[in-house]
């Protein structure tokens, strides 16, 4: 009997464990099989998380490799508010970390606390933004000092300007859009495409705390860094550039100032700076007055600038040679209905000696002998009303109108720069063509785009340019005039520079307000090129509302004689009148028109 009972005792735990086991079996099919992908998808979201990441945004270089813009490495400090902890704890933690950061208690506790935007959950939030090395190492040793959980540091860059205000208008700023960075202005906005780097998705698998595993990671798509733009422009050009318009800025507090230098056979723009003008590393005062490209969104009239541009057209078409001579009236002239005057009472001069002297009324006169079917032409060629070509947009036309909408007096002022406008690059662009021989080439910002891994270069287009002149020798008769200009006697002799010669013009023009010309608000300007015969450069220096002194010969002339000696040695330059170097004489001239 106690053996049956022994027996039946036996099978019936083996029966219950069999059960067990039976039902441990079903359940396990239920939670690995059946439910299998819906609890491991749960699991996933506590102890991994993705994140979006990038190479880094391309650099900028002048022509010859010096930075102008890189990338500085900082960390941004992130949190995952599931895992912070209760308010309480919130609480704690934003004491905590709130002095060291700059913030308050109550923006880090919402930054850490807030689990929840509407239905769904929030897993990744930004405490602070690009945090400097130094601060980001005293954050992270507090976090792991106070066992913070949750909270972690995420290793980036931000964008670094190391020559500060040099160039900043045409580096252009970036602003950063959540983990975006969205280019404002110049290069960054030009070439966006190209400096932005491929997007990277990996997969961390985190500890309680939040923070990610060194194992683990998984690239779902390999990141690339974005291109590195070359320009034009040659750094230390640049700063000689930006110096000497700073010291115009100080003498005559204008408005405004600009300075832009090109390579006349290439279109190249070797430097090109403006004032006001901002520190990109500091956004504390940066304005949209600053950061505009004022040389290429800003409209003027030229002046007496524009002069040498009909004048080239009328000896081109043979209609007047240099010696040809024309009465200027002494200074006041009748022409349909209106007076126009000169600054000097001059009589019977040249062509020659109307460029030299900058008269106004010689000036148009030979443009009235040329007509205005020619001397629209002549304009156009030229290339003004339309654009340069230079990748930074906005850039503005100009004012130059269809020859049928001309009135009897365009012909008689357009010459002389008024009721015709142009951007400080459209007036070097036209400079350009009578340096290089008469070719109107294309402006020219940025060389090459290269790719930082690979090496492969792309080099930009120099498309051929068009002729706008007729005659090969016409170039030689304009130059030669534009050279007396400099010399003694003329209205642009504080722009000579020992050793050279010197081709260029002096402008002085009369701003346009409130309907009328003012009489006390001008643009003094200068712009030539040397040396005369094989230029190195066309050089442009504008004031906008200069004191003191508002003539172009005064004010911008010296200012192109400090730059240009500078970058001639820079450039290495052999000067054509080594004697003139060792003792250089003061010569005459008023620099006024």
């Amino acid at each position: 009997m106690a053996r049956i009972s022994f027996i039946i005792r036996i099978l019936l735990c083996t029966t219950m464990f069999a059960a067990f086991l039976a039902a441990v079996a079903v359940r396990f099919y239920f939670v690995q099989i059946l439910r299998g992908p819906e609890l491991y998808a749960k699991a996933k979201s506590v102890y991994t998380t993705v994140k979006n990441e990038k190479g880094e945004r391309g650099r900028i270089f002048d022509n010859r490799g010096n930075l102008l813009v890189g990338n500085i490495p900082c960390s941004d400090l992130v949190t995952d508010p599931k895992i912070t902890g209760d308010p309480e704890q919130c609480h704690k933690v934003a004491e905590i970390l709130a002095e060291p950061l700059g913030m308050s208690v109550c923006d880090v506790f919402d930054a850490i606390a807030l689990k929840k935007r509407g239905d769904c959950e929030i897993r990744y939030k930004v405490i602070k933004k690009e945090l400097p090395l130094e601060e980001a190492r005293k954050v992270e040793k507090l976090l792991k000092d106070k066992r913070m959980i949750g909270i972690f540091l995420e290793e980036k860059t931000k964008r670094s300007y190391p020559k500060n205000e040099l160039l900043s208008n045409i580096l252009g700023i970036t602003n950063s859009d959540g983990e975006v960075l969205k280019p404002v202005n110049g290069i960054e906005k030009a070439f966006n495409e190209s400096l932005v780097p491929t997007k990277v998705k990996n997969i961390y698998e985190r500890d309680r705390k939040g923070v990610p595993f060194t194992y683990g990671k998984r690239l779902l798509q390999n990141e690339r860094n974005g291109n590195d733009i070359y320009l034009t422009v040659e750094e230390p050009i640049q700063a000689i550039v930006e110096e000497e318009l700073e010291k115009l800025m100080e003498k005559y507090s204008p408005a405004s100032a600009y300075a832009v230098m090109a390579d006349p056979y290439t279109g190249n723009i070797l430097a090109i700076a403006q004032r006001p003008t901002f520190n990109p590393n500091d956004r504390k005062n940066i304005t949209p007055d600053k950061w505009r490209d004022r040389f290429l969104t800003d409209v003027f009239e030229p002046g007496s600038t524009m002069k040498p541009v009909p004048i080239s057209g009328a000896l081109d078409y043979g209609v007047v040679s240099p010696n040809s001579t024309f009465n200027c009236e002494h200074a006041h002239w009748l022409y349909a209905g209106k007076v126009l005057r000169d600054s000097h009472p001059y009589d019977v001069l040249s062509v020659t000696d109307i460029i030299r002297y900058s008269s106004n009324i010689g000036t148009a006169k030979v443009s009235v002998m040329l007509g205005e079917k020619r001397l629209y032409q002549v304009f156009k060629r030229f290339g003004f009303g339309k654009r340069t070509g230079i990748p930074i947009k906005p850039e503005a036309n100009g004012q130059f109108r269809k020859l049928g909408s001309w009135d009897k007096l365009s012909i008689a002022r357009f010459p002389i720069g008024q009721g015709i406008s142009c951007s400080p690059l459209q007036l070097v662009r036209a400079y350009c063509a009578l340096a290089n021989g008469g070719t109107l080439v294309k402006m020219r910002l940025v060389d090459r785009e290269v790719n930082p891994e690979t090496g492969e270069t792309v080099y930009m287009e120099i498309p051929p340019g068009e002729k706008v002149f007729m005659n090969k020798d016409t170039s030689q008769k304009i130059n030669s005039m534009l050279k007396l200009v400099t010399r003694e006697g003329g209205t642009g002799i504080k722009a000579k520079v020992p050793g050279y010669d010197v081709a260029g013009k002096t402008g002085t023009s009369q701003k346009w307000v409130d309907g009328a010309y003012s009489g006390t608000l001008f643009f003094a300007s200068f712009i030539g090129f040397v040396p005369a015969d094989k230029p190195a450069f066309v050089l442009l220096v504008m004031a906008d509302e200069p004191k003191k002194n508002h003539f172009g010969g005064v004010v911008s002339a010296p200012v192109f004689k400090n730059i240009a000696e500078k970058v001639l040695r820079y450039l290495n330059v052999e000067a054509q009148y080594p004697d003139e170097l060792i003792d250089a004489k003061p010569v005459l001239g008023s620099g006024e028109e």
